[in-house]
């Protein structure tokens, strides 16, 4: 582990809790907004301690999560979607809490938590089942298609285990709205998939007869 990674890896931690804190509770014009911390303490917590583990276990993985340079042009555009997807979601979860506009319930917030560690817990054991995880859709030198665990029911279990963790966030910050909002994300996910599977046809020896193994993306006898 190198001092630049720690200080990169720290640097990217705070300034993403100073942007999310900003984009939750500007929005909402106080800080006495419960479901607000009750967001940032179960996002950044579970992150602080996954991006421990890594630095100790496995530093070139977390290198490669830090690297959000995606040079296709395709993915490119998704990813700028989903940023601007994510910014309007908090802005509305913001502004739903100020004004009341469709608030929901307490209970909604506490099983959407429940939901959203759950989530977060499958996330940490796809990374450590595929060790060629990027942020970036690239083929490394060497890569081998992981086809146990997880990735023996469905072909891209890190994005099923994104879709439940961003569809949460809005309900964990009682908000309706932003969950209309969020609903945008499953959409790019498709779209990103059917991208990246074209690559990974061309660039990744034995991804061909894996898709015939495998024949489901997201969801086991759904998609």
């Amino acid at each position: 582990m190198s001092k630049k990674l720690f200080f990169q890896a720290i640097i990217k931690f705070l300034l993403g809790i100073v942007l999310v804190g900003l984009l939750v509770f500007l929005p909402s014009g106080t800080l006495n907004f419960i479901n607000g911390w009750i967001f940032m303490g179960i996002l950044f917590i579970p992150m602080f301690i996954v991006g421990i583990i890594m630095m100790v276990k496995n530093p070139m993985l977390l290198q490669s999560r830090l690297d959000a340079k995606e040079k296709q042009k395709e993915q490119g555009l998704l990813i700028k979607l989903s940023g601007l997807m994510f910014i309007a979601g908090f802005i509305v979860a913001g502004l739903d809490f100020r004004f009341s506009l469709l608030p929901l319930p307490p209970l909604v917030t506490y099983i959407a938590s429940f939901i959203f560690l759950l989530s977060y817990i499958m996330w940490g054991e796809v990374l450590r089942e595929n060790t060629y995880l990027s942020r970036t859709i690239k083929v490394v030198e060497n890569q081998k298609v992981v086809d146990t665990g997880l990735y023996g029911l469905v072909r891209h279990p890190m994005y099923t285990a994104t879709i439940f963790l961003f569809l949460s966030m809005p309900l964990v910050l009682g908000s309706l709205l932003s969950f209309f909002v969020f609903l945008i994300y499953p959409v790019l996910i498709v779209f990103r998939i059917i991208n990246e599977e074209k690559l990974l046809e061309k660039e990744l020896d034995g991804y061909i007869e894996y898709k015939k193994k495998v024949k489901y993306r997201l969801i086991p006898f759904i998609w």
